[in-house]
């Protein structure tokens, strides 16, 4: 059974690029993404772990730390790590998880036998200050991750957390939010969205974004 959406993140503690790693202490209260790779030396791979570190600025804004995971050795992925920083122009700011011995990959279910019975699986989770996962993206192998997708997901996931809203299809950061079907009590909705709002129907309340 793979992680579900709401539960904890399992901790672990395991080697890495930047040292070893006890990963709820890690976290440290904030956002992460927790993203995973067949092997070290791969091209897709290579890109995204490039963009990765080209987004450093954007995750800092929105308190999260990224880290990335393979079954190949600390090692091996500085050997790495000096490819993507030549071939992608950037540093990588972030640790790659070692995970030789498979620990990691068999608590957050990255080895999908039908896939490969030894490499993981290209999954990403992104993770909650409470530690709770609040999202899981499973890509296929041929297909490079869309990291400008996370970051909407995760404006998204913050909004939510902090006003009773929800964000509509290819919603992106200062557009227009939906009401929460809960919220029916007309006072309630002028305290929290003094902006107005446009019922498109009696379900579907458009309002500006409350934090803009």
């Amino acid at each position: 059974m793979g992680l579900k959406l709401g539960d904890i993140a399992p901790d672990f503690e395991q080697d890495s690029s930047e040292g070893p790693i006890r990963f709820h202490e890690w976290l440290d209260g904030k956002w992460a993404v927790l993203f995973s790779h067949p092997a070290d030396f791969t091209p897709v791979c290579t890109t995204e772990l490039g963009f990765t570190a080209k987004l450093k600025d954007e995750f800092d804004k929105r308190n999260v730390k990224a880290i990335a995971l393979s079954v190949d050795s600390a090692e091996s992925h500085t050997k790495w790590i000096g490819d993507i920083n030549t071939t992608q122009n950037t540093l990588v700011n972030f640790p790659i998880l070692a995970d030789e011995d498979r620990k990691v990959s068999e608590l957050y279910d990255l080895i999908h036998p039908n896939a490969s019975e030894t490499l993981t699986v290209r999954s990403l989770f992104v993770i909650d200050p409470n530690k709770k996962v609040r999202l899981t993206i499973t890509y296929p192998a041929s297909t490079g991750r869309n990291f400008h997708e996370i970051l909407r997901v995760i404006d998204s996931l913050q909004l939510t957390d902090n006003y009773k809203v929800a964000t509509p299809a290819n919603w992106k950061d200062g557009e227009d939010v939906v009401i929460v079907p809960s919220i029916k009590d007309e006072a309630e909705i002028k305290e929290r969205f003094p902006k107005g709002y446009t019922a498109v129907t009696p379900y579907l309340r458009l309002t500006p974004q409350p934090n803009r």
